[in-house]
Order: C-alpha cells, then structure tokens, then sequence
C-alpha cells in the first residue's frame, strides 16, 4: 500500500510537469503596425526564442559612438500582446524601459538629441507583456511539482512556469541618412529560478527589460 500510494504521488508530479511543459507561451510576432515590419524575417540564428524576428543590414558600429534615443512607444496594432494590462502598468513599463535603456546604453553612447555623422537613432515599441501569477510563480520555485521543472528551465535559458515577460521591438536607423540598419523582435524574462523576480506581478517584465538592455549594448560593440 505505502508503495502504490508513494508510486501514485510520484505519477502526479510527472503529470502535473508534462502538463507544465506542454503549457506554451506567447511568442513575439512580426507586428504588422511598426515601421520595420516588412523587412523582418525568421531569424534563424536565433535557437533561443528570445529573437524570433530580425533584419541586419552590414554595419561597423564601431564608427558610431552617439546615440539619439525616442521616447519608448507603446504599440496598440491589432496583434499585440499586451492583453489587459492596464493603461496605468503600460506607462509605468515604458518608463522603465526608457530610463534602463538610456541608462545601459549610455555605457557605450554619448545620448544625445541631434543627428550627426557619427549618430545612431534607436527607437524601442513595447509590444507585449506576461505578468507574474500571483503567489503561483513564487511557491513553483519551491514545491515538489515546480521546481524540477523549473530547474531544467534555468538551465535550458528558458522561460519558467507562471512567470512573466515583456515583448518589444528595436529599430536602429543612422541619424543623418535614416537607413535602418538593425531591427528585431524580442521576448525578454528572468532566469526561471530567479525567485526576487516573481515578487510583484511586473517585477518579471522589468528584470526582462534589463537583460534586453544588456543584451542590446553588447550587440553594437
């Protein structure tokens, strides 16, 4: 009996983490409604998910050492994902975004407001966010379920159960000639076992916002 009941529990925590496993997430889109939508292509570089979508015209960044940022933008095309969030949790996302970006990106550019020879222009769109499942994402970093589960996903680079995210798009144009010169779609989250980061229904999205901000500074050096 002590065997069949012990095998029994045992058979419901591979079900309940198949189940998790099964459970897809939303994937950035090509978002019909930004400027750079008709050059974006599958991004075959990419075996991560986080850039699904990219275009790359042949750059030396190393030329570029200004850097003219817009105010972060928030998409409402008919394909976002932002679901239901609120008007209030879209502005305050966007702030965030706007502050770490200039904050990260100033590491490498002088941030400034006017076109020049040496300039590049970024403009960033938040297009869609996951929040954190109340209570949900942060007892899955413990239980006996959620945790391998999630273990397997830190390791993998991968997204965690009940865990949010944020989408956005980035286009990089010269300042002067207007040329796109890179842009791509992402989908930015913590690391799955990254338990501060499921305090807070938005403290995913904006851990994710940081490491995209990290992400993108590395990428144009």
């Amino acid at each position: 009996m002590h065997i069949s009941i012990k095998t029994g529990r045992l058979g419901m925590i591979a079900a309940f983490c198949l189940a998790l496993a099964a459970c897809g997430t939303t994937q950035p889109v090509a978002y019909s409604g930004i400027s750079s939508s008709s050059k974006l292509m599958p991004n075959q570089k990419d075996d991560t998910g986080r850039v699904p979508y990219s275009y790359s015209a042949p750059v030396e960044w190393q030329k570029y050492n200004a850097l003219i940022i817009d105010p972060v933008a928030i998409y409402n095309g008919p394909d976002h994902q932002l679901g239901d969030l609120s008007e209030a949790d879209k502005q305050e996302l966007a702030r965030y975004m706007d502050t770490t970006f200039r904050k990260v990106l100033s590491q490498r550019f002088s941030v400034v407001t006017s076109p020049g020879s040496n300039t590049l222009k970024l403009r960033l769109t938040l297009t869609g966010v996951a929040t954190n499942t109340a209570v949900a994402s942060t007892v899955t970093r413990f239980d006996l379920a959620g945790m391998p589960y999630n273990v397997v996903q830190s390791i993998r680079g991968k997204e965690g159960v009940f865990m949010g995210s944020v989408s956005y798009s980035v286009e990089i144009y010269d300042s002067t000639s207007k040329q796109l010169l890179k842009a791509f779609v992402t989908k930015q989250y913590p690391n799955a076992m990254n338990i501060v980061a499921t305090f807070g229904s938005l403290h995913a999205a904006k851990t994710g916002i940081e490491k995209g901000a990290d992400a993108l500074v590395a990428s144009l050096k």
